[in-house]
């Protein structure tokens, strides 16, 4: 076995980000990718079933974000504001509606003299009990299940109140062609400086000692290194054993195993619809961009300000978790059904009028098992441990490794392969 200088087991935004970083300071790197693919939960599905490139996974820019905006610029990659108005299907009954909830000023007021961190439910049941909050505690639930993908009853109330004070957040933008392009432009660059990517080497075991990593595949290849950076989503990491990505630790950095297991992450299922026209547009309804509502697919958004017949739904948190074994035509019925009532439409018209369709159910994919990181109440604390290597051997990397407004997003990612790669170049020669 050739011995290399860095492993990074994972291509998606955070490895790629930091085999970037290292190889551009002549590191010698191989990425072991388990998919055929690399870009992890960023999917950019070019034309083909639907009329236009769609994005499976990673979606938005979710406000002013440095490291993202940076590398587009470097790339020569453009993006545009997506953002259009926001209605809401309660009861029947659509409607516009504002960004903000209901009782949003008296909310933040009662964030802000929040001293000490607890969960959001135990927040709203202890601030906003009473019956005239119903609709702000259903309101913010929701959010926090379809924004965050998280559970209320963990979810750090701190860290919501921090994602919430940002005044850039509703500034949404997407990539021009899509994420995958910024993927590729990794790639490339990558590449460039002699970085090596291997596909479908699923990674199993992960030995380690003073002086070396040994990295086994599953189908028994094994790779040898002066340090490994883990660049698999937490859901991978909190896996057990017996699943297809899950991996193996000799010996088992415990301190480390017992932060990733205090950390949150998130259910998601993506539907994807193209029909013949844009029925949800009309001269009241023109520049609509997101439905809230409380159908079984509560969330859809346009690709507004662009023309498009393509809607897309949105299941987070334990909905989808409650979800997640269903068919894809069983979700997909859920959808019609869904639309269906939003916009006072038959369904078999629904039905006979849909081109395509995509269920992407990132919960049960293997390589991903979930959405993206939510802060617990124990988060915190578990992340300045994440963030120490093992033994100046094992390095972290991830989105969820991220403390600020854009956990879980791509600016998330790249800025922890950024920083683990810093880190690296600290201790390895």
């Amino acid at each position: 076995m050739e011995k290399t200088g860095i492993i990074i087991i994972g291509a998606g935004a955070s490895g790629l980000m930091a085999a970037y970083v290292l190889s551009r300071k002549g590191r010698k790197v191989v990425i072991l990718e388990g998919r055929n693919r690399i870009g992890g939960r960023i999917h950019t599905l070019e034309r083909g079933l639907f009329s236009s490139a769609v994005e499976l996974g990673a979606e938005f820019i979710h406000g002013n974000l440095p490291l993202t905006l940076r590398l587009l610029k470097e790339a020569g990659i453009s993006n545009y504001p997506s953002r259009g108005e926001m209605w809401q299907a309660y009861n029947g009954e659509l409607g516009r509606r504002s960004w903000n909830m209901p009782e949003w000023d008296e909310l933040m007021v009662a964030l802000d003299r929040l001293k000490e961190d607890i969960s959001i439910a135990e927040f709203l049941a202890e601030n906003f009990g009473e019956d005239k909050y119903a609709l702000l505690r259903a309101s913010v639930i929701s959010f926090v299940a379809g924004y965050d993908t998280a559970d209320p009853k963990i979810a750090s109330t701190f860290a919501l109140r921090t994602e919430w004070q940002q005044d850039d957040e509703a500034d949404q933008h997407r990539i021009t062609g899509g994420y995958g392009q910024l993927i590729d432009y990794l790639e490339m660059q990558c590449k460039v400086n002699g970085v090596e990517i291997l596909l479908n080497a699923t990674a199993k075991l992960v030995a380690w000692n003073n002086n070396q990593v040994q990295i086994t595949l599953w189908n028994g290849e094994c790779y040898l290194a002066d340090a490994a950076i883990i660049a698999v989503p937490l859901g991978v990491l909190k896996a057990e054993a017996t699943e297809p990505a899950a991996l193996v630790f000799k010996p088992s950095p415990t301190e480390h195993q017992k932060a990733i297991r205090q950390m949150g992450y998130g259910a998601i299922i993506k539907i994807l619809l193209q029909f013949e026209t844009p029925f949800w547009v009309s001269s009241d309804a023109s520049a609509i961009g997101f439905v809230l509502s409380d159908e079984s697919i509560p969330s859809w958004w346009t690709q507004y300000p662009v023309p498009s017949n393509l809607l897309t739904g949105w299941l987070g948190g334990l909905p989808a978790e409650i979800k997640k074994e269903l068919s894809e035509f069983e979700l997909l019925e859920l959808a019609i059904q869904s639309l269906a009532n939003i916009f006072n439409r038959n369904e078999n018209e629904l039905r006979r009028e849909l081109l395509a369709f995509k269920v992407v159910n990132w919960t049960t994919d293997p390589f991903a098992l979930g959405s993206y990181a939510y802060d617990t109440v124990e988060s915190h604390d578990a992340r300045l441990v994440l963030r120490q290597p093992v033994a100046n051997k094992l390095f972290f990397a991830g989105e969820y490794l991220y403390e600020g407004p854009a956990i879980g997003t791509v600016e998330a990612a790249l800025s922890s392969g950024k920083a683990v790669a810093e880190q690296l170049i600290n201790f390895i020669a």
